[in-house]
């Protein structure tokens, strides 16, 4: 994956940030929201769009453009940095391949456990029931 490729194709956009702070807040956008395409990337071969895509299913749109914001920082330039941080470790995160489960013998007291469980819960019910008069 080269990072500085993959960050030519983002765009950023600047907002005013939400809730209270003074004056500086209605003034200044330092609310950063990072956008990338994923459909058209060219970082990508189709099997790394298709693997990112089900692991971006919920936060992608509807044509399939990744929208992540940042407001933690006052700073405009500081609030960009984190959310093109943060959009690096997502996709790292995304192709990251999954570990096969080595499948182990149940252990021999596991079964003999389950067993025992299984006839002392059979006989509580056994008793459970009137007896037979022949």
């Amino acid at each position: 994956m080269d990072v500085t490729l993959l960050k030519s194709e983002i765009n950023y956009k600047y907002v005013r940030s939400s809730g209270s702070g003074g004056q500086h807040v209605n003034k200044v956008s330092s609310k950063a929201e990072l956008y990338f395409d994923l459909s058209k990337s060219s970082v990508f071969n189709d099997e790394e769009k298709q693997k990112l895509s089900e692991f971006f299913n919920n936060r992608l749109t509807k044509d399939g453009v990744l929208i992540l914001a940042c407001d933690e920082s006052r700073s405009q330039f500081r609030n960009k940095a984190l959310v093109t941080q943060r959009f690096l470790e997502l996709i790292q995160e995304g192709l990251k391949e999954d570990k096969k489960r080595i499948s182990t013998r149940v252990p021999r007291l596991v079964k003999r456990k389950r067993l025992k469980a299984k006839r002392i819960n059979a006989d509580k019910k056994a008793n459970r029931k009137p007896p037979t008069l022949e």
